[in-house]
């Protein structure tokens, strides 16, 4: 069989504390034409670092150390540097995750399109023609009038599918697609994949997938390898892998992920996080045994070569640890939704709008305006948990700031805890303090990277309102990273110091210093691996139960929402077009709108058709 893409034993290596670390091991990997091999794992796993190996695009400090790669039977690792930029864009071709960050903002699509098509040896004069015929390719409605827009004028998709037309315009034998579809919504998600995928089957083209998502590499991918720490762990066929995974960590990524179909079962998360490259030299075994539930005493001292487990499927592990016994553990169903202890809503809004623009300029010209969110009511009462989904660009985010007062609302009325906050009035700005906390989307640029941790979560007790000495700020920071998961060496931390997932604890933490008896979470497990995720949601669950705590969730992910939340709205231009509870909105959704929602969600069931037809 003709292979396009081989690893044989591939490593690399960089220098931490002195020590030489291998930061990949023993990679093994084969990728035939029109194949799809999807590489999956958490952050740090190592998926990235194989796509910079095949681009020779390491960082400084890292550097192949032993093995071989090899593309189209030619050596990557010692061919020239001019040989290898011929390759690349022309028979090698990458998507990236970040389309607005990957594309010139000072460039038009037609100038960086027309560079992409200069390289591949496009005659001047047909590269307009030939623009316009690829961004049709990837379904872009009336592509003649994107030419000349810059990327900020388009969305995220729309900059995407810029990057997927340009990725196969010069019909490569290799793709390497990097997290293309992550923080994207579900909708975007399964056009972007149906996209890619049609456009691979159409060239022949071998796809390297790269992703942190299992369920949505199972529905895209013909093989799955699994990587943790470097080390590549399992591998086999993608429904193998889904259906009968072998490997603990596989298995905990799985039980990691919500279900949007079935018995609602607790997430089991993964204690502590992946290992930091510093830690590499002194785990000479399996990286995974500190955080394995079922590790074998032989996992530290390692040398165990990987065990064929029949039809391709292979998994490196001890034996020990790979036998259904020693790994049947029992999930535990959560308990059904408690009943409000209270009917007054801590959040009432009330024919809430917001509209953005229109009147008439300086010289008379009237301008159209935009609805961001139609008038439309809600409730939160104490203890519930209500979610709200929609497309990007549907106005969940709009109603978050509209709530928190970050913006006025056009119309309507919001109450909190039946006081009136719609206008911004100092009392009002006080009443919202007491009750309302935010957590958002971005745990990075939310937190002060100058203050510690212990600083971070005690922000609030520097108002006039609740200032407190030292120690009474030291023994309620303790109380808050308790409450939160987090261990007490965290307080002198800075964020830089952090994890995502322990900064985006630190952010809750830092809502809770007041007891709020609401928060406002937008989008704040998006993007995050699984197993983060996971910790995050538990975390969301076991404060309701502490604190009886409200809990406004903005999701594009409903499978999420439906683990967490009672009650949905579902949003479509600014409109809600359905509510109801979370279980019966999406086992019988009444408006074609949230059907197409739910259809656009990688299905549990492998065996089952995705994704949806494109738009």
């Amino acid at each position: 069989m003709t292979v396009v893409l081989e690893a044989k034993g591939l490593a690399v290596s960089t220098t931490a504390g002195g020590r030489t670390v291998d930061v990949l091991r023993n990679i093994d990997l084969s990728l035939a034409p029109g194949r799809v091999l999807g590489l999956v794992g958490e952050s740090g796993a190592g998926k990235s670092m194989i796509g910079r190996v095949i681009a020779r695009n390491l960082p400084g400090a890292f550097s192949v150390s032993r093995g071989a790669l090899h593309f189209d039977g030619r050596d990557l690792l010692t061919i020239s540097d001019r040989d290898r930029l011929a390759l690349l864009g022309r028979d090698i071709a990458f998507i990236p995750q970040e389309p607005l960050t990957a594309l010139n903002p000072t460039l038009t699509i037609a100038q960086q399109f027309g560079e992409h098509l200069e390289r591949l040896g496009v005659p001047r004069g047909e590269r307009r023609a030939r623009i316009v015929s690829a961004l049709a390719e990837v379904r872009l409605r009336d592509p003649q009038t994107l030419l000349d827009r810059y990327p900020f004028q388009l969305s995220g998709g729309m900059c995407q599918r810029v990057l997927i037309a340009m990725a196969f315009a010069g019909r490569p034998k290799l793709i390497v697609a990097d997290e293309p579809t992550t923080a994207l919504d579900v909708s975007t998600q399964a056009h972007i994949v149906q996209i890619i995928r049609r456009m691979q089957r159409d060239t022949g083209t071998a796809l390297l997938f790269i992703t942190h998502d299992l369920r949505l590499a199972a529905h895209v991918c013909d093989e799955i390898m699994v990587l943790y720490a470097g080390d590549m762990i399992e591998r086999g066929p993608a429904r193998s892998i889904i259906n009968n995974p072998r490997h603990p960590y596989t298995r905990a990524l799985l039980a990691a992920n919500p279900a949007l179909s079935g018995p609602r079962l607790r997430l089991a998360s993964l204690p502590d996080q992946m290992p930091a490259i510093s830690a590499f030299a002194d785990l000479p075994g399996c990286r995974f045994a500190p955080r394995c539930p079922v590790r074998d005493p032989a996992c530290a001292a390692g040398g165990f070569e990987p065990l064929s487990l029949g039809d391709g499927h292979i998994a490196r592990c001890a034996p020990g640890c790979l036998s259904g016994e020693t790994q049947a553990i029992a999930p535990t169903a959560l308990a059904p939704w408690p009943v409000a202890r209270s009917d007054a809503p801590v959040l009432q809004v009330d024919n809430l709008s917001k509209r953005y623009g229109g009147g008439r300029t300086l010289f008379g010209a009237e301008t159209p305006g935009v609805n961001a969110v139609l008038p439309m009511s809600l409730s939160v009462r104490p203890g519930e948990f209500v979610g709200v989904v929609g497309e990007s660009g549907s106005g969940k985010s709009t109603l978050a700031r509209l709530v928190m007062g970050l913006e006025p609302p056009t119309s309507g009325a919001i109450r909190i805890d039946g006081k009136d906050v719609t206008k911004d009035a100092p009392q009002a700005r006080v009443i919202r303090l007491d009750a309302l906390q935010m957590v958002f989307q971005d745990p990075q640029s939310a937190l002060n990277p100058r203050r510690p941790v212990q600083s971070l979560v005690t922000q609030a007790m520097e108002s006039p309102r609740r200032r407190a000495d030292a120690v009474t700020r030291l023994s309620r920071a303790k109380a808050l990273l308790t409450e939160t998961g987090l261990a007490p060496e965290m307080l002198d931390r800075y964020p830089a110091q952090l994890s995502g997932g322990q900064k985006q604890r630190v952010n809750i933490a830092r809502a809770l210093c007041v007891t709020p008896r609401l928060l406002v979470a937008d989008e704040i497990v998006s993007g995050l691996d699984v197993s983060v995720q996971a910790q995050i949601l538990n975390l969301l669950l076991d404060l309701r139960e502490a604190r009886d705590i409200g809990l406004l969730f903005i999701s594009h992910d409903l499978a999420v929402v439906r683990y967490l939340c009672a009650r949905v709205i579902v949003m479509q231009n600014g409109a809600v077009v359905e509510e109801g509870v979370t279980e019966e909105v999406f086992a019988a959704p009444q408006h074609p709108y949230t059907r197409a929602l739910l259809a656009a969600v990688p299905p549990d069931d492998v065996d089952q058709p995705w994704p949806v037809e494109a738009a």
